[in-house]
C-alpha cells in the first residue's frame, strides 16, 4: 500500500438521495466526487460482516485519514498486509466512500451558512428528479435531503455574505424547475460540524474477530 491512504481529511458518508456531504463551493476548482465508483450503501445484513478490526479501522480513519498503512496497522493491532487488505475491502464494499480535506469555511471567505427549505410546486416523480438533479449541480448547496412534513428538500447553502446569498436565492434557487417557494434560516454559530459517524452500535470492538 502507498504511504498514505488518501488525501488529507476524513471520510464522509454519502447517505441521502441528493447532495449530502458535498464539498465547500470553491469557484473554478475542479472536483472529483469522493464516492465515485463506490458500491451500494451497506445494508443491515452487510453491517454484520464488520468485525472489531474493521470497526477499529473506520474509527481511526475518521479521526485521521492521512495515516499511513503502517501507522494504521499499529493502532489497530494488526500487521501491515491484513490491514491493507481490510481497508481495500471496506472501500470495495462502499463502507469507505472516499477521503477528503476538511476546510474551515470562514478562512476561505464563506461567512454565511443558510438552511433553506424548498417547496416544490409539483411532487410527481419526474418533477422531483428534475429538481434533484438541478440541486446536485449547484456547488453552493453543500447538503440536500428529502424531508418529511412541510417542504420537499432541506438544503445547506454557503455564501460569502448576505448579499451573495440573496443573489443566489433570487437568481438561482427560485428559478430552478418546479420550485414554488423557499424558506431560509441562518446559522448564528456552529456548535458541532463535520463530526465522525457513531460506531458504537456496531459493537464490534468488544467482539471476537479473525485477525486476517
Amino acid at each position: 500500500m502507498a504511504s498514505k491512504l488518501g488525501s488529507s481529511g476524513k471520510t464522509r458518508s454519502t447517505d441521502g438521495p441528493s447532495a449530502a456531504g458535498a464539498g465547500l463551493p470553491l469557484s473554478g476548482a475542479s472536483a472529483v466526487p469522493a464516492g465515485e465508483g463506490a458500491a451500494a450503501p451497506v445494508t443491515a445484513a452487510g453491517v454484520a460482516g464488520l468485525d472489531r478490526y474493521d470497526v477499529a479501522i473506520l474509527d481511526e480513519l475518521q479521526r485521521d485519514a492521512r495515516l499511513s498503512n503502517a501507522e494504521l496497522a499499529e493502532r489497530i493491532g494488526l500487521s501491515a498486509a491484513p490491514t491493507w487488505r481490510r481497508v481495500k475491502a471496506l472501500e470495495q464494499r462502499g463502507v469507505i466512500t472516499g477521503y477528503r480535506a476538511e476546510i474551515d469555511r470562514r478562512r476561505i471567505g464563506l461567512g454565511v451558512l443558510a438552511f433553506v427549505r424548498v417547496d416544490a410546486d409539483r411532487n410527481t416523480g419526474t418533477a422531483t428528479r428534475e429538481l434533484e438533479e438541478a440541486l446536485r449541480r449547484l456547488p453552493e448547496v453543500t447538503s440536500c435531503h428529502y424531508i418529511s412534513g412541510a417542504g420537499t428538500f432541506e438544503l445547506q447553502v454557503m455564501a460569502t455574505d448576505l448579499d451573495a446569498f440573496a443573489r443566489f436565492a433570487t437568481h438561482t434557487l427560485l428559478n430552478l424547475p418546479h420550485v414554488k417557494d423557499i424558506h431560509t434560516s441562518f446559522s448564528l454559530g456552529e456548535v458541532k460540524a463535520g463530526a465522525a459517524l457513531p460506531l458504537s452500535h456496531l459493537g464490534a470492538r468488544a467482539s471476537g474477530a479473525r485477525p486476517g
